[in-house]
């Protein structure tokens, strides 16, 4: 048995703000080994469930996060950017029997601690077949398309309860409670590696591979703060304005949808001006 660990980190344990998850200043040195005591978690309670593999796909920013010289031995991790499925990085191999959404948050336009949806802001809400989605919900479509379930999902509380919607049978483990968008009540990391740790290794038993599900053709629509950016991400072939401030694509499958959308975000990333946006 071979799991994937899509690790972001928003959703770890102690992060509340953007300091803590910003590549480069102390909070987020200091939040980086706790970012990586809840995937050891994971993989110690996987492992002890029975896999015989664990696979740690990078999901947050620059994608070098996680303190490799500090991870559990019997894992591997593929860490950088720029890779075919971003955040889902490994789901398309045919040896993933199951999938952990570790430090998961809501998204863009919704309660929760750092919610968002790729982009920190300018992204108010995406809508997938006309229902809100994060980026759990986005990246389960993705999963079903490969065959493989959602076994864990770890975040703050809001974002089990936006789980509920998307991966109903997945386990999850609350590691704090969202008091607003950069404040929590945060359990301590020895508490939740060890709720982490023993929630993984009953998921374990989920990580069975299933029928593909192509739930196509898929409708993406996403909204911005500011109208131009709907201007800079229709040149990308097939994207149209919907609203004043809102754009609309379609994909015959869930690999075509991610992959414009990471598109979408490339291009409008690069028209947001530093204080305006």
């Amino acid at each position: 048995m071979k799991v994937l660990i899509s690790a972001d980190m928003e959703g770890a344990t102690g992060v509340t703000c953007p300091a803590d998850v910003l590549p480069g200043g102390p909070q987020w040195e200091r939040l980086r080994p706790v970012f990586t005591s809840d995937v050891n978690a994971a993989i110690r309670g996987l492992m002890d469930g029975g896999a015989d593999e664990v696979l740690i796909n990078e999901a947050h920013w620059t994608m070098r996060n996680l303190l490799l010289e500090q991870l559990d031995e019997r894992a591997q991790m593929i860490t950088g950017r720029h890779k075919e499925l971003s955040m889902m990085e490994g789901i398309q191999r045919p040896d993933i029997d199951g999938v952990v959404f570790l430090g998961y948050h809501t998204g863009a336009g919704t309660e929760g601690v750092l919610a968002h949806t790729y982009l920190a802001n300018s992204i108010t809400g995406v809508w997938l077949n006309g229902v809100r989605a994060s980026e759990g919900h986005l990246n389960a479509h993705l999963a079903a398309e490969y065959g493989v379930p959602v076994i864990l999902i770890t975040g703050d509380d809001r974002t089990l309860h936006d789980a509920k919607g998307y991966a109903a049978s997945a386990l999850g483990v609350a590691v704090k409670d969202c008091v607003s968008r950069y404040a929590a009540l945060c359990r301590p990391p020895e508490r939740t590696a060890a709720d982490i740790s023993d929630a993984a290794r009953l998921s374990a038993a989920l990580a069975v591979r299933h029928e593909p599900i192509n739930g196509g053709p898929f409708t993406m629509e996403v909204e911005f703060d500011a109208s131009h950016l709907v201007g800079a991400a229709t040149v990308i072939p097939g994207v149209e304005q919907t609203q004043e401030r809102r754009i609309g694509y379609t994909a015959a499958t869930m690999y075509e949808t991610i992959r414009s959308f990471k598109a979408v975000t490339t291009v409008v990333s690069a028209a947001m001006e530093e204080e305006y946006g």
